[in-house]
């Protein structure tokens, strides 16, 4: 256990579930029609048809080159990310908003043209750069937690390919990341991540893991506060790893955000591997004041190789009186946040 030098989080409210009200499976079916939002000049950029030994695309902006143009002496050079590179941090911070078509009480990005939301993320970044080069993120709400069972009892419901394809290709035109959201519900955390892998082998999309959503057998999302466990976060970041390797990918981003500390059981064990930048997104919600001292309880000590978020909330943060935090009050907190995410 160390401190990190460069990235942070926040400590959550005390007590009780959280505001957001559960996406029910009718909500998804709706969301999936409206994922034409900001999206009718999009090309197919080919994800759908990743997996297993599927060929890799050629990073956003680049050219294939022409087998009769290259030279025995070139050396082939993998994908990189949006916006240069193969690793995320130190060179990037990452700024995004997380949503789901048709749910606006999900988050802002589930609002308005999908474009227009992303030129919008373009514009609060900057402020953000402080010497780095900013990457915005879409994070997407893929796996859903719901308040009923469902068909299968897993109380969770999977956003549609079509949703997902629009999103990617908005990321693409923007030069941003994807981040595909996992609420698991009662469904194994992992076994949703792998059932992402025709996304994942792409070079622009992460995974981001709502563990507060992670139900046990008999627990039901919404009335209590579910967990992950460090063991389990290198599972994920070991696949991820592992997709890596095999498609020669650059650095996976796998962010997992924490609403209170009993949602992450023995972090201690979590082992960050090659190839993933790992980053604990702070959760909370409250006053300017309280985010900081949920920030420096959540962070204080952290697992080797970890990096840092923290979030905002555009209606909650701001009420009773209260404000949301400007973006010198949180490249102020200590570490500074390698990902800001607006709710």
């Amino acid at each position: 256990m160390r401190k990190n030098r460069d990235d942070a989080g926040t400590r959550a409210g005390a007590g009780g579930v959280r505001r957001r009200a559960l996406f029910t499976a009718g909500a998804a079916g709706a969301a999936a029609l409206a994922a034409g939002c900001g999206t009718s000049d999009a090309r197919d950029t080919g994800a759908g048809s990743a997996s297993g030994t599927a060929s890799r695309p050629a990073a956003p902006g680049s050219r294939s080159a022409s087998p009769r143009s290259a030279s025995p002496r070139a050396t082939r050079r993998g994908p990189e990310l949006p916006r240069g590179g193969r690793r995320i941090f130190p060179e990037h911070r990452l700024v995004g908003y997380c949503g789901l078509p048709g749910a606006a009480a999900l988050g802002r990005l589930g609002t308005g043209n999908l474009d227009d939301r992303v030129k919008e993320i373009e514009r609060r970044g900057r402020a953000y750069a402080d010497g780095r080069t900013v990457l915005p993120v879409l994070e997407l709400l893929t796996v859903v937690a719901n308040a009923s069972a469902g068909p299968d009892g897993l109380y969770r419901t999977r956003t549609s390919d079509a949703t997902i394809r629009a999103f990617h290709r908005a990321a693409r035109r923007h030069k941003a990341l994807l981040l595909l959201n996992v609420q698991p519900g009662r469904a194994s955390a992992l076994g949703e991540v792998r059932a992402l892998r025709k996304w994942l082998a792409e070079p622009d999309v992460g995974i981001a893991l709502d563990p507060e959503w992670e139900m046990t057998p008999g627990q039901v999302p919404g009335r209590t506060y579910g967990h992950t466990s460090g063991g389990e976060l290198t599972r994920i970041a070991a696949y991820l790893a592992s997709l890596v390797e095999e498609h020669d990918l650059p650095e996976k981003v796998f962010v997992y955000h924490q609403v209170a500390e009993s949602v992450v059981h023995e972090e201690r064990r979590l082992t960050v591997p090659d190839g993933v930048a790992v980053v604990k997104s702070a959760d909370g919600i409250g006053s300017p004041q309280l985010k900081r001292e949920t920030w420096h309880h959540l962070v204080d000590t952290l697992p080797p190789r970890l990096h840092t978020g923290f979030k905002l909330f555009f209606e909650e943060d701001a009420k009773g009186g209260s404000r949301l935090m400007t973006p010198d009050e949180v490249l102020a907190l200590t570490p500074r946040p390698g990902y800001v995410m607006y709710e």
